[in-house]
């Protein structure tokens, strides 16, 4: 009777490991049913479009319904613990804004969940560099120039951002450690852009999609770009990291799912999202919003997590950064 008791409960736990052959079949039926994905930003933001573009492909390959859901909030923990929550079945998904998530498993030290542990890695889709921009009104051209300027000004130029623990934020905190320079951070809950073009903010590092118009028309000025090579889409635009040696920040976009998702799920998962990032409609689709594919097998993606999260906890640590 102990016996009976004790298979029942392993078999409640989930803890008792299904035959290969079952898994590959659970695989090849799956899914049998709509699949919602999780993003843990609002909508229009650069992850929900990714998300919707990634869902639309995943709709086409499998032949069933990838629902998008947005669940906003605190830097994107909220949305990423009702996907951790979630029954680990392959029918909830995340989004994953990796670099978010990076960052809030140290800003946050009292998350109810482990990132890294808590989500199994499914897929990659790919990475995007940010730009500083200026308003025209600082008299800086060139990084140098902005950070002699910044050196003799140290507290009087705003630097705004999208919210305290937010990328726009923490690559701000890493420039400000790196080259030496006191800028005043300035948290914005909604847009910065009326006040970044009225010049009572002077500084961002943000998407480049977000400013390519701008740039072009002259409403901003690029200083530089955040990642180690420069972008194709603002080819005069050097690196910080040509005159800041070792910077780089670059946001990293994924799929996760609940940890115990069944490999053979998360094994097919990642071979039609590789397959979708091939197709050039895609490829270009994400290039619009300045993002590169970048596929790779899922143990490649948890590498990702693992070293995004070592390296901006000790930015956080670094700048001294703290939620509240």
């Amino acid at each position: 009777m102990k016996l009976q008791r004790r298979r029942f409960l392993q078999l409640a736990a989930g803890t008792l490991a299904l035959p290969a052959v079952s898994r590959v079949a659970l695989a090849q039926t799956y899914p049998a049913r709509p699949v919602r994905m999780i993003v843990a930003f609002p909508a229009g933001n650069a992850s929900d479009i990714i998300a919707r573009l990634m869902a639309q492909s995943l709709s086409e390959r499998l032949g069933q319904q990838f629902i998008v859901e947005n669940r906003p909030g605190a830097g994107g923990s909220i949305g990423t613990e009702v996907a951790v929550r979630a029954a680990p079945d392959g029918y909830t998904l995340l989004m994953s804004v990796v670099t978010s998530n990076a960052i809030n498993a140290t800003y946050y030290p009292n998350l109810n969940y482990n990132f890294v542990r808590d989500i199994a890695p499914v897929g990659s889709i790919g990475g995007s560099a940010y730009v500083m921009v200026v308003n025209p009104q600082v008299p800086a051209k060139t990084l140098p120039e902005f950070i002699a300027y910044a050196k003799a000004n140290p507290g009087k130029i705003n630097m705004a951002s999208t919210g305290n623990g937010t990328p726009t934020h923490v690559f701000g905190e890493l420039f400000k450690v790196m080259a030496g320079v006191d800028l005043l951070h300035v948290p914005y809950s909604g847009s910065f852009l009326p006040d970044l073009l009225g010049g009572q903010v002077q500084v961002v590092f943000g998407p480049i999609a977000q400013f390519v118009d701008l740039m072009q028309s002259g409403k901003l000025r690029a200083i530089a770009v955040t990642s180690t090579a420069g972008q194709a889409t603002l080819p005069n635009v050097p690196t910080i990291a040509e005159f800041v040696p070792g910077y780089e920040a670059s946001v990293r976009y994924g799929i996760g799912a609940p940890a115990n998702t069944p490999a053979g799920i998360v094994d097919r998962l990642n071979k039609e999202i590789n397959l979708g990032l091939a197709d050039p409609k895609l490829k270009a689709r994400l290039a619009d919003l300045g993002a590169v594919a970048m596929p790779m097998t899922s143990a490649e993606f948890g590498k990702v997590i693992a070293s995004e999260t070592e390296k901006w906890g000790k930015v956080i640590q670094m700048a001294h950064l703290k939620a509240g």
